[in-house]
């Protein structure tokens, strides 16, 4: 080793230890009990996947000092104008170190100069990995931006973002309710409305542009979820309008007039259901397969006459029906698993894949949960068990539409806790007994200025295996140029 090699490593190595040992050379006028002033997101006491990003967070004063302690070793951060920006090696060495265990949190901060702490917090690090990638949408809270939108994919290892689909491709259009068969990116559907309307199905490299209303349905096909085996895709039909409030602190009403629950089979190409999930006295809506693929989930509403008069009388019952996947035939005898009354209503039933929890949003009336400041997570213990509140999950203001990780042990769900307008993305562990624990933020760099300078809303959040890899420009001239394939109705035979 030369002498000049020898003395650059030399000063690394000091650059290094110095950084390491800086808090030694900070002098503090004492011990501030409770969190830093301004401190954004609040980790303090989280559960988090062993393999998320880091947890980057800002705090008030002109300089700030982190200390992050684990078994083996510690990491030190300085604070920049953006906050603690967390080298991304060192994390992942300290998850790795902490299955299991925790990390602790030390936080001081220099204002008027001299310097405080504060007392050290911890994040609880999960042994249980996330699924690596969430899908969602990005749109507009209101609708004066709604034709520009798009789905996106954030690795949740990392803060990288890239695009799925983006509506520039074509025309503008409104691209939405994007579903995948039990977290896998390779098969997956999505609707595009308006101009070149018609919904997208993908199986592996296979794209194909349907047709979905036929002359048993009283709509397009629209809320979509998956048979686990991936031949049967449940949808619902719906008559849907919206209102628009000038005073009511739920600022959008979306309600139906009409809807139904259906299933296609992606190799026939056909739509079949059974009378019971028809009827014109009913507003049934929101199907979910259950992981063994024998029942079929959704929510139903005794019909409302009076629409839009009457949207606050509509109160949804989480209800379930036998699914027959080799005959392909839905049952006829409806179970309700949680009767609303005249005072709450469910949308958004979701299964773990363990089929040990479901949890649902639960609201004072209708289906459109995502703009009720009263929406909350609710849980039942499978099979018949009792409803709770996910407690130590829901906050003030909207928490809504979730969905599960593929290991039973995450859930991520959009919520409109900070502001009351813009929907940010919050993941929650959830234990083997199906409590969830205090729930995070999406991590991102300098989270104060992201989240700040965010003008859209996260909308639909999924959890994928892996990276959804398309050809946007293939799903565009697919939807553009192909005339389709036209679904028809299956007649099933009347029972004697």
């Amino acid at each position: 080793m030369t002498g000049l090699n020898k003395c650059i490593r030399i000063g690394f190595i000091v650059a290094i230890l110095s950084l390491v040992s800086c808090s030694a050379g900070i002098t503090s006028s004492g011990e501030i009990e409770g969190l830093p002033e301004g401190m954004f997101p609040d980790y303090s006491e989280v559960t988090v996947p062993c393999n998320i990003a880091p947890l980057d967070f800002n705090v008030d004063g002109e300089k700030a000092f982190l200390e992050i302690s684990y078994k083996g070793g510690k990491i030190a951060v300085k604070s920049g104008e953006g906050g603690f920006r967390i080298p991304v090696h060192p994390w992942k060495k300290a998850l790795a170190t902490s299955k299991g265990s925790s990390l602790e949190f030390k936080v001081m901060v220099e204002r008027n100069g001299s310097w405080v702490s504060y007392s050290p917090f911890k994040v609880h690090v999960s042994e249980y990995e996330a699924d690596p990638l969430v899908a969602y949408r990005l749109i507009a809270p209101g609708y004066g931006l709604w034709n520009k939108m798009g789905l996106y994919q954030r690795d949740i290892t990392s803060f990288r973002q890239t695009p799925v689909y983006e509506n520039k491709l074509s025309d503008n259009n409104c691209v939405n309710c994007h579903s995948f068969r039990m977290q896998d990116p390779s098969r997956m559907v999505f609707h595009m409305r308006a101009q070149h309307g018609g919904t997208v199905f993908m199986d592996g490299r296979k794209v194909e542009k349907l047709n979905t209303k036929t002359d048993r349905t009283i709509s397009n096909l629209v809320y979509p979820y998956w048979h686990p085996e991936g031949r049967y895709i449940a949808f619902s039909v719906n008559k849907t309008s919206q209102s628009f409030h000038a005073a009511d602190p739920d600022r959008i009403e979306v309600f139906d007039s009409a809807s139904d629950v259906v299933v296609l089979d992606t190799e026939t190409m056909q739509v079949f259901s059974n009378p019971e999930l028809m009827r014109e006295d009913a507003f049934e809506t929101f199907p979910a397969f259950s992981p063994d693929g024998k029942s079929l989930y959704f929510c139903s509403s005794p019909a409302v006459d009076q629409m839009p008069e009457g949207y606050r009388k509509a109160h949804y019952n989480l209800c379930r029906v036998d699914f027959d996947p080799v005959s392909g035939k839905v049952g006829s005898r409806i179970d309700t698993l949680f009767h609303a009354g005249d005072s709450a209503s469910v949308s958004f039933p979701r299964i773990s894949p363990d089929g040990k929890t479901l949890v649902f949003t639960k609201h004072a009336f209708g289906n459109f949960s995502i703009w009720h400041k009263d929406s909350d997570l609710y849980a039942i213990d499978l099979p018949g068990g009792s409803v709770r509140p996910l407690d130590k999950v829901n906050a003030p203001g909207v928490d809504s539409y979730h969905s599960w990780s593929s290991n039973s042990r995450f859930l991520v769900f959009s919520s409109r806790r900070i502001d009351g307008l813009y929907t940010r993305l919050y993941m929650t562990f959830i234990d083997e007994d199906g409590h969830g624990h205090k729930p995070f933020l999406l991590p991102q760099r300098n989270p104060r200025k992201y989240y700040g300078d965010l003008m859209f809303s996260y909308n639909i959040p999924e959890f994928v295996k892996g990276r959804v890899r398309t050809d946007r420009h293939r799903i565009s001239r697919t939807m553009r140029n192909s005339s389709g394939i036209n679904l028809s109705f299956r007649e099933e035979p009347q029972e004697n």
